[in-house]
């Protein structure tokens, strides 16, 4: 209800004047909706304003709160575990075995002619091999006779050439010596003599006497008086120790 309704149907405290009258709108508000209820049944409803006189609005009822639902379950996240590393160390793989080669068998042969042309093939190559191998070793065997004579050679003829530069020295001795009149036999006497290169004797040790002391020392100071010694011709025979030996009868 608005305030000018309030204002209009306010009831004075005392008359029942108002109240009639009231009730005569509301009657005549009902036959009006009455009237325009029939005629909105044939004809397009048209608007009309009502002003509705209402009984005071009873008291708010008290608002209820309706019950909160309960809050979501936490879902916690899916912890996953960590990645496991790879091991740093790769394991080898075994080297896969090589085929073994397919033996093909030989061929046979179509008939025994080739079969025996093939051995006589065969047999005059092993026959070539045997000779080219009786050669080598002839050949081997002849260059090494041949090494051989040429070294004994060699040696026949240093050791021909070392006679022949001891005998000079024992010649040159044999005229410096002078022998003791009571000497007997043919003694000997070796001696190691150590000379310069020049031929000039620094030492003289007996290495073997001959059993006559006064033969032995004749020999010795010969040796001393015929130094310097006989030089070799060829420069490679001479030794600064010489191994003499002494014989009053040899020549």
């Amino acid at each position: 209800m608005t305030t000018m309704s309030l204002g209009l149907f306010q009831r004075p405290e005392h008359g029942m004047g108002p109240a009639f009258a009231l009730s005569a709108v509301v009657h005549i508000v009902l036959a009006t909706v009455l009237f325009l209820g029939v005629r909105w049944q044939v004809h397009p409803p048209s608007t009309v304003e009502v002003e509705l006189v209402d009984a005071p609005p009873p008291p708010p009822a008290p608002v209820v709160e309706a019950p909160k639902p309960p809050p979501p379950p936490k879902v916690e996240p899916e912890v996953k575990p960590p990645p496991v590393p790879k091991p740093d160390i790769v394991l080898r793989e075994k080297p896969k075995p090589k085929p073994e080669p397919k033996k093909v068998p030989p061929a046979k042969p179509k008939d025994d002619l080739e079969l025996k042309k093939r051995m006589q093939e065969q047999l005059a190559m092993e026959q070539k091999a045997l000779d080219q191998q009786r050669q080598e070793r002839q050949l081997r065997e002849l260059l090494a006779a041949q090494k051989a004579d040429a070294a004994r050679k060699a040696s026949a003829a240093r050791a021909s050439a070392l006679g022949e530069y001891i005998a000079r020295i024992q010649s040159k001795v044999r005229g410096n010596w002078i022998l003791p009149q009571e000497l007997q036999g043919n003694p000997e006497a070796i001696f190691l003599v150590t000379q310069l290169p020049t031929g000039e004797v620094l030492l003289i040790k007996l290495l073997k006497s001959s059993g006559n002391p006064a033969y032995d020392q004749a020999v010795e100071r010969a040796i001393l008086k015929s130094s310097p010694l006989p030089l070799p011709s060829d420069r490679s025979l001479f030794d600064r120790e010489l191994k003499l030996t002494f014989r009053p009868r040899d020549k």
